[in-house]
């Protein structure tokens, strides 16, 4: 598909590029003359030289962009020659797409004039106070599907392990004791993760020890700190916090939930103002007629 064809912005990857299209015939572009030769050609449109170089990546090899190259030209010559048979076959009505034009162009622009006005003008900042206050009025739309808790997992090699102080650090999360922690595992431990201290899946953290839970409510309501030797690591989960399926989600694990769904009320709100006050805007400016219409 491609022969003798020079792609002069790909000379760095050394690539010779040429292009035969079967449909409309051989088109060389040995034109050392002309800074942006022809491609590929169907009925009257055009592939030239600088659309199919700004299509290929600067990240590809040389083998690479030449099959890049290649597939783009293929698709480019199918794509023009089922418009060339739509153009034949369809009637003028049919190909008449002015009302779909200017359809979408005005669904574009109030598009942009909303996001323009919203960024302009629209409060933005969901405060922790009406967080706390949706919360409060809906716990039943925030029940969890999924067993979560606050843990720190570790693992250790089981030559340098030191269980005790591992779990006396673990279980008290003054500044001390955490930065103790850290030292210890920044020393020895070959996995440390506090999981940004955040509410994480259960299932995340227990996968990261050999040992299999079956029934993980279960065990985590029996353990507080989850151990495993392999035989040559010592692991361990220390679960500082557990919530359940089927019990309300605590605050801080749906609190972006709750900003979006708020902040997506407030768009709502403001643009329904918004056309409300164009609307009033309008009829004080006399730009909208009303016509009675007579019935026969």
């Amino acid at each position: 598909m491609i022969q003798n064809f020079q792609n002069r912005h790909i000379q760095k990857a050394g690539i010779i590029l040429g292009a035969a299209i079967g449909a409309v015939g051989l088109l060389s572009c040995n034109q050392s003359g002309k800074d942006n030769p022809p491609v590929a050609q169907v009925g009257e449109h055009i592939l030239y030289l600088d659309e199919l170089e700004a299509s290929i990546p600067n990240y590809l090899e040389e083998a690479d962009s030449t099959l890049w190259a290649d597939d783009y030209i293929k698709k480019w010559v199918k794509h023009q020659l089922l418009i060339l048979k739509a153009e034949e076959n369809l009637s003028s009505e049919q190909k008449d797409v002015s009302k779909e034009l200017e359809e979408y162009r005005n669904s574009l622009i109030t598009y942009r004039y909303k996001k323009e006005l919203m960024q302009q003008k629209m409060d933005t900042i969901i405060s922790d106070a009406e967080i706390q206050k949706y919360y409060d009025a809906n716990h039943d739309n925030f029940i969890l599907s999924q067993n979560i808790v606050k843990a720190i997992f570790i693992k250790v090699p089981v030559e340098v392990a030191s269980p005790e102080t591992i779990k006396n650090l673990c279980a008290n999360d003054e500044p001390q004791f955490r930065s103790q922690l850290n030292e210890y595992c920044l020393s020895y431990a070959k996995s440390y993760d506090r999981f940004n201290d955040e509410w994480v899946s259960a299932e995340l953290v227990l996968r990261n020890i050999p040992e299999e839970t079956s029934n993980s409510e279960s065990f985590i309501r029996r353990n507080k700190f989850i151990e495993s030797t392999a035989p040559d690591y010592y692991y361990i989960v220390c679960i500082r916090d557990y919530r359940f399926a089927g019990e309300v989600a605590p605050i801080d694990y749906v609190r972006n939930d709750i900003r979006s769904l708020l902040l997506n009320k407030r768009k709502i709100q403001f643009l329904k103002n918004m056309e409300n006050d164009l609307y009033k805007e309008g009829l004080d400016n006399n730009r909208i007629k009303f016509f009675t219409i007579k019935k026969s």
